[in-house]
């Protein structure tokens, strides 16, 4: 016996409604399952990059940038590190400015900087006071990382989101999980540097620019010109943005977007549109700079402009030239040093070559990570026959504008004769993790596509496996590319080492019950402060004096700096994951020239390249700073003499 016909529709109703409600609640379970797991692995990125940084000691480049920041919040003046914009410096510096750090502003490191090229010296020496001499070293760095960690963390947040728009919640866990095992980003997100700030607002200005392109609203215009204005304001680089632009407008007109209408007339107008709005931006962006500039120079001295002259009026005209005049000066200084010597397969070179950046990439990601890229590429061929799109149709033009950006970063990053770092090359990289997006929709349409996401889940674990394994030292990080070469055969300056890894050398000395240690390190800062053992040595001038002793080298000087390969037939050990070797010297001591001995003279090397020992001078400063206003007379006549032939 059927029920009656209202029953039927009753029940029907009642089912309608289960269903839905069920679809609802399974729709919540797992956004808030996605939500999950993406926090858990921006938990991991925190705990495995912050606790990198808590093992480390201060790398290069943060001595200088250091107490450049905390003096730009405390005295309002950007004499010191012009080479680079303030943003990321300024940021490292506030919880030091709040805690009172202290910094002696009546030091002859101060205020001999008043002038160009000897504030680009004093950088060194003021910084090595800021961080250990005025200060205790440890809590001073941690401060300063804890706001980089925390951009670290943002970048990552923002490529979960722009992944998830392009591709779905899966392709965000895809791309975060790639980002968060990143070697590079492990190793130089959390420090004072100003690679990881212009990447995170770089990837921020051109996901504004393709919301220009989507909608050319006031709205859209000022948060591309923030977004660029900081990213100008981080790092001389963030100027690329402007030619990825170009090249968007360029490619447009040549390949029209779904979304750009057919009549030619209408066309027209609708990329009018869309300039206007940009150059709207891109002036915000400029204002950005300007008073950022205008603002933390307010103290600097602006002798620099005396040719417009002296007194009040001039002053009205000295003063808001500054901000532009010190901006240009930085930019000038940058491209003048965008050139040296650069290190790869044991092989000295004297500028950076195309396959620099696609090398150490290959050598310095995991290799789950670059199968990943494989997998994907193989994926995308596959899926060309399929008519339909893998990006959500509302961020085609967002996906259009950072492919735009991958290619114009990567292109300048083959060109550039400036080849050092991977870190040079990490919006590239950001970039490419975020091309994953489209794959887990691209694996749906194929066949057998839950082998493929088989193979991606395994391909995911294989990134993971490798960090766990090198933590917390991802400075010497290369995967099995390397073929059990030393890192520093391959590669240079802080793809091995980074002057990071003097923590371990004084665990060691502390072990062996040193009571000295001769060190050749690969900085312009005192080692002492960390390592009290430590004797400033150099590996190419070995003596009867050191047999039988322990000696310590940075892995970055045993080819690279210097020319101390023969160290490696004595007995050794690597320290902080490779980053330090200690070498036990026999008795009696090889002579010079021989095969097991130091080199000979002709066949030394000065590190960076340098016509003198820079490192031994700013060692007796930072010791003697009493010295400093005759030091600098004669480094200054040093840098003025006709450069010397130099065995790098």
């Amino acid at each position: 016996m059927s029920p009656p016909s209202g029953q039927e529709n009753n029940l029907g109703s009642a089912l309608t409604r289960s269903f839905d409600a069920l679809r609802k609640h399974g729709v919540a379970f797992s956004r808030n399952l996605h939500g999950a797991i993406a926090a858990c692995l921006l938990l991991f990125l925190f705990f495995v990059a912050g606790g990198t940084a808590f093992h480390e000691s201060a790398t290069v480049d943060e001595v200088a940038h250091v107490g450049a920041g905390l003096s730009y919040l405390q005295r309002l003046d950007l004499r010191l590190n012009p080479e680079h914009p303030p943003l990321a410096k300024v940021l490292a510096a506030i919880p030091l400015a709040v805690r009172g750090t202290r910094a002696d502003y009546s030091s002859e490191a101060w205020n001999l900087a008043a002038d160009f090229f000897p504030a680009y010296a004093m950088q060194w020496v003021f910084g090595d006071a800021v961080l250990g001499r005025w200060n205790a070293w440890k809590p001073t760095l941690l401060w300063a990382r804890l706001p980089m960690l925390v951009l670290t963390l943002l970048l990552g947040w923002f490529v979960y989101l722009y992944a998830t728009r392009l591709g779905g919640r899966w392709a965000g866990l895809l791309c975060l999980s790639a980002y968060v095992t990143t070697p590079a980003i492990l190793t130089f997100g959390p420090l004072v540097i100003t690679d990881l700030p212009v990447t995170l607002f770089s990837v921020i200005a051109l996901w504004q620019f393709g919301e220009i392109w989507t909608a050319p609203t006031h709205k859209n215009a000022r948060l591309f010109g923030m977004a660029l204005g900081t990213a100008l304001l981080s790092k001389f680089t963030g100027l690329l943005l402007l030619p990825v632009i170009v090249a968007v407008f360029i490619q447009t007109r040549f390949w029209p977007a779904p979304a750009e209408p057919v009549d030619k007339t209408e066309r027209k107008l609708w990329r009018k549109t869309r300039w206007r709005c940009v150059l709207r931006g891109i002036v915000w962006s400029a204002i950005v700079v300007y008073v950022a500039y205008f603002v933390l120079s307010w103290n600097q001295p602006n002798d620099a402009l005396d040719r417009i002259g002296s007194g009040s009026w001039a002053f009205l005209i000295r003063r808001p030239l500054m901000p532009i005049w010190l901006y240009y000066r930085g930019l000038l200084l940058m491209l003048l040093t965008a050139s040296r010597p650069t290190f790869l397969f044991g092989q000295v070179l004297p500028h950076g070559v195309p396959y620099y950046f696609p090398i150490a990439f290959a050598l310095k990601s995991t290799l789950g990570f670059l199968l990943l890229l494989l997998l994907n590429a193989a994926v995308a061929l596959a899926f060309r026959k399929h008519k339909e799109t893998a990006i959500t149709p509302a961020y085609r033009a967002h996906w259009r504008v950072l492919m735009a950006g991958f290619f114009v970063f990567l292109v300048v990053c083959l060109l550039s004769r400036l080849d050092i770092s991977i870190r040079h090359f990490t919006v590239p990289i950001v970039l490419l993790i975020l091309m994953l997006a489209p794959l887990p929709r691209m694996m749906r349409a194929l066949p057998r596509h839950r082998l493929l996401e088989a193979v991606t889940v395994v391909l995911v674990v294989a990134c993971f496996a490798p960090i766990l394994a090198a933590y917390p030292y991802f400075f010497p990080f290369a995967n099995s590319l390397s073929f059990g070469r030393p890192l520093y055969y391959l590669l240079n300056d802080s793809n091995v080492t980074w002057n990071e890894g003097l923590p371990a050398l004084e665990r060691f000395a502390k072990q062996q019950h040193l009571t000295q240690v001769e060190l050749d390190w690969a900085s312009l800062s005192d080692p002492v402060l960390i390592v009290p053992e430590a004797q400033i040595w150099n590996c190419q001038t070995l003596t009867d004096a050191d047999a039988g002793r322990w000696v310590a080298v940075e892995a970055v000087s045993i080819l690279d700096n210097h020319n101390c390969g023969y160290l490696q037939q004595y007995p050794h050990q690597a320290l902080a994951g490779g980053a330090i070797y200690v070498f036990k010297i026999p008795s009696p001591v090889p002579s010079i020239g021989k095969s097991n001995g130091p080199p000979v003279p002709t066949g030394q090397r000065i590190m960076w390249g340098m016509p003198f020992d820079l490192r031994a001078w700013a060692i007796n400063v930072e010791r003697h700073p009493e010295r400093l206003p005759s030091e600098l007379k004669i480094l200054m006549q040093k840098f003025q003499q006709p450069p010397k032939q130099n065995a790098k």
